[in-house]
């Protein structure tokens, strides 16, 4: 398939170098030669230097012969005009723009990207996503990770391994029978910055983060056999008023109206505007990492405080501060890959990447076949894809313990109509059945081919 990416910068770099390492044929265009320097040197990719929205610099990156542009740069109305003349003059097929002002989004104007109109066949938002990923942890209470699919019937997650959880030195095959009934399947094991995949003998040990796939009713027996059992948040504290934290209350009002919210917002114009914009949130105007404002917002009280302001540091030291004065625990969105292996120690719980986040997007929509959803887990070393059979893959008609699976890919669950399948040695898949599985990148090509349909079907 051959890429065009608009932008060389975190985002755009790292979707290049998922693209890029699945042998696609990928050329990034952006107007910094130090990040196009920065390319040449790292990916197997083309570059080209100049406006993505040019149609001379379109046309130099090939998106004449194009099958997809993927629009990542800074600037909202470059990636726009970028899938306009991507569209108009190269009729590329596949258009995706990333728009991060929500003025283009709002309810009022969702006419501007619909049907034909528009040039844009996906628009992706990273503040939404950034905001859906934090309600996501918000009503999984120590989990680092949680992540839906097959319309909710299924969720995968990662939890920490303390040093309370139960079944440490507890070899998995023995799960079962700890836990006759519950629905799960232990999907990856990350140790160390390595992810291993589980079989009978492995152990988990304390200071892993765990995987694993569970029928959404049993979500809270799960945690708990993990040795977590946090209590949802009622009282939650938002630590910045930008589009993230704005959109992250306003969808805490819509969707959880039981929760207190207390949001924090240093500049006053903005506060005033947020105040403006949300109902039921209490905005205060101040600086996060002032104590006599946290005591203000009650963070001593608060279930979680959530800090979502545009700078790292001052995300990290609001939520120490919030953890010290007695909140329970701290969402974090960092935005430094260097962070967050250091969040854990730090004794921050949960840390929120943005560039990942929309990295994952973006894959959820270059996927082929019957992929239905892709999630891209620890800066794109393993992916969680949900898939439907077809009567023609290797998956189809045999015990799951006879088909020859593609190293490291381990089915998570089978979701047949409303019945979910926890898989087991004996299991059988059968066409149209929504497989969950999770594959290292390097055999991504490989899982795909699992629900394309063969040539020879025809």
């Amino acid at each position: 398939m051959k890429v065009i990416v608009c932008g060389a910068g975190q985002v755009g770099f790292n979707i290049a170098r998922q693209l890029a390492a699945e042998h696609n044929d990928v050329t990034v265009v952006d107007q910094s030669a130090q990040l196009i320097k920065r390319v040449s040197e790292q990916l197997d990719a083309r570059t080209v230097i100049g406006h993505a929205s040019r149609p001379d610099i379109l046309a130099q990156a090939g998106a004449a012969e194009a099958d997809m542009i993927v629009a990542v740069t800074v600037a909202d109305e470059v990636n726009m005009v970028a899938c306009q003349v991507a569209h108009s003059l190269f009729d590329v097929p596949t258009k995706i723009a990333r728009v991060r002002s929500q003025e283009y989004l709002r309810p009022e104007w969702r006419g501007l990207f619909a049907g034909e109109r528009s040039p844009i066949d996906v628009v992706i938002s990273p503040e939404v996503e950034i905001a859906q990923a934090v309600t996501r942890r918000l009503i999984s209470p120590g989990a680092t990770d949680m992540i839906p699919f097959a319309d909710d019937q299924v969720r995968v997650v990662g939890v920490f391994i303390g040093e309370g959880c139960p079944i440490i030195d507890t070899p998995l095959r023995q799960l079962t029978e700890l836990f006759p009934d519950l629905h799960i399947r232990i999907m990856g094991i990350f140790r160390a910055g390595v992810v291993r995949v589980p079989h009978g003998d492995e152990e988990v040990h304390v200071g892993d983060e765990v995987y694993f796939a569970v029928e959404t009713p049993h979500m809270i027996r799960a945690m708990r056999a993990f040795g977590h059992d946090e209590l949802e948040a009622r009282r939650v504290v938002i630590v910045g008023g930008g589009n993230v934290g704005l959109f992250l209350a306003r969808q805490l009002e819509e969707e959880h109206q039981t929760v207190s919210i207390k949001l924090i917002e240093a500049i006053p114009e903005r506060a005033n505007f947020i105040a403006s914009m949300l109902k039921k949130t209490i905005v205060i105007q101040g600086n996060a990492l002032d104590n006599e404002i946290l005591d203000e917002a009650n963070t001593g009280t608060a279930e979680t405080v959530v800090a979502v302001t545009e700078n790292d540091e001052v995300n990290i030291l609001a939520s120490l501060l919030a953890k010290r004065a007695g909140c329970r625990r701290a969402i974090t969105l960092i935005n430094n890959a260097a962070y967050p292996p250091l969040m854990s120690s730090l004794g921050i719980d949960v840390s929120v990447n943005p560039r990942a986040i929309t990295v994952s997007s973006v894959l959820h929509y270059v996927r082929r076949g019957r992929i239905r959803s892709v999630y891209s887990i620890k800066d794109g070393i393993v992916e969680v894809i949900e898939g439907e059979a077809v009567e023609t893959s290797s998956l189809v008609g045999s015990p799951l313990r006879d088909v020859k699976l593609p190293e490291g890919i381990v089915v998570g669950a089978v979701v047949r109509g409303e019945a979910v399948l926890i898989p087991r040695g004996g299991t059988i898949i059968e066409p149209k059945d929504r497989v969950i599985l999770i594959t290292p990148a390097n055999t991504v090509r490989r899982a795909e081919k699992l629900f394309s349909v063969r040539p020879e079907f025809f």
